[in-house]
């Protein structure tokens, strides 16, 4: 497999290129030249530096490669029309450039997000069969980026895997739940329930879906398969830090002003007004019967084992 990978500095994109070169895959990064490599330096990685936006005039770079794998995008920004740069008309980009560069590629795989298709709005997951009804301006872009994917099927073989939250060791969002709990509090605002996925797991499902006849234009949801409580999280993070930490509620009425404060004291953190609209929702659950009927999908990780492994690396990286 020669394979492309847009985000592979990121927290999941560095994890599938240790991956696809533990596979014996060649592997090129696309990346701007501002990107940092802390994570990749160290890899035997070739690289392309090019902004999605432009590689349109690098197409002729694109039938290089069998597969491409697109986990770039924005999680945070300033405005909706930031996101939908990004998230959007980034991919649209990116999949014109294929096309026309390399229309017997053999797979284009898209990294979307459980946010895209919205949370659950009653007790059953989000399945397959849900209208996607997305509550943020990140899931919108998302979903946007995913419609991209979906117009050219007929022309490249493409698919869409829509992890759940995704945790391991790297990841940054998590770890401001680490970081509180070991400084003794949680905020909790109601029970919520996730659907949740160690960030190995979920490579293993990127890759069968890269593999897999059965994965073309198709989507696939991507968890573990268990639904968790915010308590059963608090709890397991808990026992992981050996910390007895308090339980501060927060209303609901002044989450926004914790997102304001988020985005002026902590400019790169998980809080901000755009994960607000996702957090109001108390039902972030997706069913991954069909990536593990179809796909072969079996995450072996469980909650404790993978909050367990995070909570050690933070402390052995000192991030704790």
């Amino acid at each position: 497999m020669k394979a492309l990978v847009t985000g592979a500095t990121g927290f999941i994109g560095s994890y599938l290129v240790e991956a696809l070169l533990k596979r014996g895959c060649d592997v090129t990064c696309l990346l701007r030249k501002t990107s940092d490599l802390k994570w990749i330096e160290h890899l035997d990685l070739k690289y392309l530096f090019c902004d999605l936006a432009e590689t349109e005039s690098f197409h002729d770079k694109m039938r290089e490669f069998s597969h491409v794998f697109h986990l770039a995008g924005l999680t945070k920004a300033k405005s909706e029309k930031d996101f939908f740069l990004a998230n959007a008309d980034g991919t649209k980009c990116l999949l014109k450039a294929v096309f026309r560069g390399n229309p017997n590629i053999e797979r284009f795989i898209y990294v979307s997000s459980l946010a895209a298709a919205g949370p659950a709005t009653d007790i059953a997951p989000v399945s397959d069969d849900t209208p996607p009804m997305p509550v943020s301006s990140y899931g919108r872009s998302k979903l946007e980026g995913e419609k991209a994917v979906m117009a050219f099927m007929n022309e490249i073989p493409v698919t869409i895997v829509r992890p759940s939250a995704v945790y391991g060791p790297r990841d940054k969002d998590f770890y401001v739940l680490f970081k509180m709990v070991q400084k003794g509090f949680y905020f909790y605002w109601g029970r919520c329930f996730y659907s949740l996925l160690y960030v190995e797991d979920l490579i293993q499902g990127i890759l069968l879906s890269a593999e897999k006849e059965e994965g073309v234009g198709k989507t696939f949801f991507l968890s573990d398969g268990v639904i968790y409580s915010n308590d059963d999280l608090f709890k397991e993070v808990s026992s992981a830090l050996e910390v007895e930490a308090a339980k501060i509620r927060v209303p609901s009425s002044i989450m926004p002003v914790i997102a304001f404060l988020g985005e002026k004291i902590v400019k790169k953190g998980i809080m901000n007004r755009d994960k607000i609209k996702e957090l109001r929702h108390s039902n972030w659950t997706c069913d991954s019967s069909r990536a593990e009927r179809e796909l072969g999908f079996n995450p072996k990780t469980t909650l404790r084992e993978g909050i367990k492994w995070t909570a050690d690396w933070y402390k052995i990286h000192r991030w704790l």
